[in-house]
This record gives structure tokens, C-alpha cells and sequence, in this order.
């Protein structure tokens, strides 16, 4: 420390005065002063303790998600989950309350991440009442069967005790809605042909997932189911018999 000191003090006074205050070319104004003061002011400042942890949180899903579909949903332990990050389980309860509040972040990913597959297929459905049902019927069962312990939590109450958030509940709601909507553009208006528009899917699904998980045993009646379906709503358009 005495070195730097005595090096320091080798240079002259002007050449360290004018080091930590540069002459400006011109004077700032006030106006400018005053503009730049409310620049500084409204310049958000990065939140990097937020940032870390809702990095944090989505590690533990990712984890709670990989080990769910290793394990089973109902198989889910925060031991498992914080081994599997490098974290004891205890310390989880400072992102997550409970494993049931992982499952309900997982809940709300799910169809959270579903509405954004909806967002990419509701363009190009088609006009036609029975190809349309056909694609949204499609679009949600090749989402289902893709993970069966996501469709387990979305769809089904594999998990004695869990009931959603509202805050995590609203995108299934929307999701929902958003159908009904479609097939009431489609003619399908009412509640009890709606309702079995939905059963007639799920119904497959499941039998898909608990049959033939990965094959297409159920997936190739779907487009038949849909056919059926839409003689029994009496909407137009021939459907494809098979022989």
C-alpha cells in the first residue's frame, strides 16, 4: 500500500483532478441537466435477486417435471426434486410453499403452454364444421399423449388433496372457453353436445394412454369418433366412411 501511495503521489495534482472531472466541451443547460436527471429516473433498474430466483423456481420445474415422467406424478418427492438440482429439500420451501404448490406451477405451465399451441393453430383452422373439430380434436389429443404425467395433472386427479389455484386455473379456463367459442362458430351451441364433444376426446386419450402408450391404436379412431360425433350435432358435409 505505501508503494502505490508514493506512485500516486509522483504524478501531479492537475493530472488526477482531471481524471475524476473531465471539462466538457460545452456547459449543460439547465433544460438538458434537468433532461437527463429524468432519464436516469426512468431508466428501469434490473431486479437480479428476482431474476435469480424465478431462474431457481424453473430449475425445480424443469426437475419436478423430468422426475415425474421417470417416477410417475404421484411419485413426486421434494427430496428427489432437490437432489436433483443440487439442493437440499428444505431449502425449496423458500420458492415453493408446499409440493403441492410445485404441482400447482406445474398446472398452470401446462396449459399455459398449451394456450400458446392454441395460439399457433387457431389461424389455420379450417372453415369446414367437420375438418375444424378435427383439428382442434387433434391438436389437444397429440398434447395429451405426448406426456402422459402432464395430461395426468391437467386432466385427470391423480393427486389425492390437489386443487389448482385460481391464478394457475385461469388458463384452463380460457382454454375452455376458447373451444366453446370455436364450436359454437362451428354450429355446436349446445352445452350437452359440447360437453360431449370433450368426453369423446378425453375418452380417447385416456384409452390411448393406458393401452397402447406411444402407438396410435386410439389416435387412428379419432377423425372417425369426430365423423360420429358431428352426424350426431347434425352438422353439414359428408363425412369419409370406411369400407
Amino acid at each position: 500500500m505505501a508503494e502505490q501511495q508514493s506512485f500516486i503521489n509522483d504524478y501531479p495534482n492537475d493530472f488526477f483532478l482531471a481524471r475524476r472531472r473531465p471539462r466538457l466541451a460545452q456547459p449543460l443547460t439547465a433544460a438538458q441537466e434537468s433532461a437527463m436527471l429524468l432519464i436516469m429516473l426512468d431508466t428501469p433498474s434490473r431486479d437480479r435477486q428476482a431474476e435469480r430466483r424465478e431462474a431457481t423456481r424453473g430449475e425445480i420445474l424443469t426437475a419436478a417435471w423430468d422426475l415425474a415422467g421417470e417416477k410417475g406424478l404421484a411419485d413426486l418427492t421434494l427430496r428427489d426434486v432437490g437432489a436433483r438440482i443440487g439442493m437440499r429439500a428444505p431449502s425449496l420451501y423458500s420458492y415453493f410453499d408446499s409440493k403441492n404448490a410445485i404441482y400447482d406451477a406445474m398446472f398452470g405451465q401446462a396449459w399455459t403452454h398449451y394456450l400458446a399451441v392454441i395460439d399457433s393453430v387457431e389461424p389455420i383452422l379450417p372453415r369446414s364444421p367437420r375438418a375444424g373439430l378435427k383439428k382442434i380434436a387433434r391438436t389437444f389429443f397429440d398434447y395429451a399423449v405426448a406426456d402422459l404425467a402432464r395430461h395426468q395433472l391437467m386432466n385427470q386427479r391423480t393427486i389425492p388433496g390437489f386443487v389448482p389455484s385460481p391464478e394457475s386455473y385461469a388458463p384452463a379456463v380460457e382454454v375452455l372457453e376458447r373451444t366453446r367459442a370455436h364450436l359454437a362458430g362451428y354450429g355446436v351451441k349446445s352445452p350437452d353436445k359440447f360437453d360431449m364433444f370433450t368426453a369423446l376426446i378425453g375418452g380417447l386419450i385416456d384409452a390411448q394412454q393406458a393401452n397402447e402408450p406411444g402407438g396410435d391404436r386410439w389416435a387412428r379412431l379419432l377423425d372417425q369418433a369426430v365423423d360420429m360425433f358431428a352426424d350426431y350435432a347434425a352438422l353439414p358435409g359428408s363425412r369419409r366412411r370406411s369400407p
